[in-house]
């Protein structure tokens, strides 16, 4: 399997509250870690039992995340290193209460290749992303193909994209409501009350698919934080699953979106039916957000099915 690039070096500043525009604040701590959404994911597949490879750039004082990345498994043969450039940076504000704001810095575009899954996000240049999948659609027999739209693209840019060679879509409340927006659609799931997400989200789901720009042959999952999901296959019902029961307290949501897509990913490679393979990623998430850190907070399989059990 494939992922794409984005390395990072993550800068995680503790603070009382989010930086305000003119403000000036003094942070409480001052972390770094691996991170980046191509990194994250692939040491996601890795740590749910997957062969990954990562296809991408980091600068020379990246070494270390490229360690880390082996350590887990993951193959770096296609992950180059320039010399005298720096890696990717991405400064993360940190609240007392868990929550994170993440403000990504340009990355190189990585080059392609063929394997039997490719994921793809958003954090690389978009004609990255587009030859990739297109590529993907494009071989014999096509990629499984994964697409999570973040960070999200522009209304002209969803309504161009090539949904006809993506086989799932991961999304959040808000990123099917952009969605649903760029399309023509007045509704807006993120927009719901708790009370209402889930058959707001529901509902949109089911516009999305038969949206005249859509594709429909393409799979949708919806998270929904801490209410859990929503999952669709085109043919069939809209599938829900509760968020699982945490058994120690939040400390950082960072790493959660990239570790579900990771397992999730992970769980199709090993044949697994697809409710398996999302409760997995259900139950490594919710290890996920127990811990700090984009990568180091993936939990490994073996942790995931003792939860399980």
């Amino acid at each position: 399997m494939l992922t794409t690039n984005t390395v990072d070096i993550d800068e995680f500043f503790h603070l009382p509250h989010i930086v305000r525009p003119g403000e000036t604040i003094s942070s409480t701590g001052l972390t770094k870690r691996a991170g980046g959404k191509g990194a994250n994911q692939a040491f996601a597949v890795a740590r749910a039992g997957g062969q990954v490879e990562l296809d991408g750039a980091i600068g020379d004082d990246g070494m270390w995340v490229k360690e880390m990345l082996e350590s887990a498994g993951v193959g770096t043969d296609k992950l180059k290193v320039v010399k005298d450039e720096v890696t990717g940076r991405a400064v993360i504000q940190i609240l007392h209460a868990g929550a994170n704001y993440y403000l990504p810095s340009p990355t190189p575009a990585p080059s392609l290749s063929t394997y039997t899954h490719l994921l793809v996000q958003n954090e690389v240049p978009l004609s990255s992303t587009l030859a990739y999948l297109t590529a993907a659609g494009q071989s014999s027999p096509p990629l499984t193909s994964v697409f999570n739209p973040s960070p999200m693209l522009t209304p002209s840019q969803l309504r161009e994209f090539p949904w006809k060679h993506l086989s799932w879509l991961i999304v959040n409340e808000g990123e099917l409501g952009d969605l649903l927006l760029a399309f023509g659609s007045s509704a807006n799931p993120g927009e719901a009350k708790a009370d209402k997400l889930q058959a707001r989200a529901s509902a949109g789901i089911l516009e999305l698919h038969e949206n005249e720009y859509f594709s429909k042959n393409v799979g949708i999952i919806c998270t929904l934080g801490a209410k859990g999901i929503l999952y669709y296959e085109p043919g069939k019902e809209v599938g829900y699953l509760p968020a699982a029961r945490l058994q120690n307290p939040v400390k950082d949501t960072t790493g959660a979106g990239d570790c579900f897509a990771g397992y999730f990913v992970a769980g199709l490679m090993s044949g697994k039916s697809l409710q398996d393979a999302l409760k997995a990623c259900l139950v490594a998430c919710g290890i996920c957000v127990e811990n700090e850190g984009a990568m180091e907070s993936v939990p490994t399989l073996e942790a995931v099915n003792k939860r399980l059990a």
